[in-house]
């Protein structure tokens, strides 16, 4: 896999880490190529595990230059796989244990956009990648308006795929672009595995909404992604402050 989206011109791939024990995982992918980093955090899905030995093992995890963010975390009030008062307290905690170690956090919202934003509102120094954006006009102008970065995936190339207007809306230099693998493979890869080899046809797609061309779309959001992970993705820059 990795072959492959070398030999497709990615240069960086974030390795996320959505649990203590896929964010190991995550952490020792990156330990054997520097074209990897890694995150660690804890998915709201998995927030009724969240321990103070899950907390100080996060601060831990965020001290490790090959760590990159914080996350995924956030609310999920779709599936409700942990109390809804709980996601929201690990979400909040998280968030600022990201901040206290100058990370971005990486933000998965599901029907919880008002409560999310709260939450966003509450860490004003914080830095978020609204992940895999599909959410509603309220959290993505929340999100715009504290500086944080917007990240579509695959779903972009989908039919029924209906918010180019958000795309249009946020500024160049917050627009991000990711895979969510293995899920979301873009088109016309989809149903199959998605994969880093793929995340070209969702830049081609957000090049097309905005108008621009490839290579200057492709050279834009990886800008951004090296601005807002930081030195392993830039060496010599410094992760964005607020």
């Amino acid at each position: 896999m990795l072959e492959r989206a070398w030999a497709a011109g990615v240069e960086h791939v974030v390795v996320i880490g959505e649990t203590p024990a896929t964010a190991e995982k995550a952490l020792g992918l990156a330990a054997t190529d520097a074209r990897l980093s890694s995150t660690a955090g804890v998915h709201p899905h998995e927030a009724r595990h969240w321990t103070s030995e899950t907390e100080a093992w996060l601060a831990q995890q965020l001290r490790d230059p090959r760590v990159v963010a914080a996350g995924e975390m956030g609310l999920d009030y779709h599936y409700d796989h942990s109390p809804r008062e709980v996601q929201r307290e690990v979400f909040d905690r998280q968030l600022g244990l990201a901040t206290a170690a100058s990370r971005p956090a990486v933000i998965h919202a599901r029907e919880a956009d008002d409560d999310v934003a709260a939450i966003l509102r509450n860490h004003p120094r914080a830095t978020a990648i609204l992940h895999s954006f599909s959410s509603g006009p309220a959290l993505l102008r929340a999100g715009l308006d504290l500086g944080h970065y917007v990240s579509f995936s695959g779903m972009i190339t989908f039919k029924g795929w209906r918010l180019d207007a958000a795309i249009q809306e946020v500024p160049l230099d917050r627009l991000l672009v990711e895979t969510d693998a293995p899920y979301l493979a873009p088109v016309p890869h989809r149903g199959r595995r998605n994969e880093p080899a793929f995340v070209e046809r969702t830049a081609a797609r957000l090049a097309e909404v905005r108008g621009r061309p490839l290579q200057e779309m492709l050279e834009l959001t990886s800008a951004n992604a090296a601005r807002v992970f930081g030195p392993r993705l830039n060496p010599g820059e410094e992760p964005s402050r607020k």
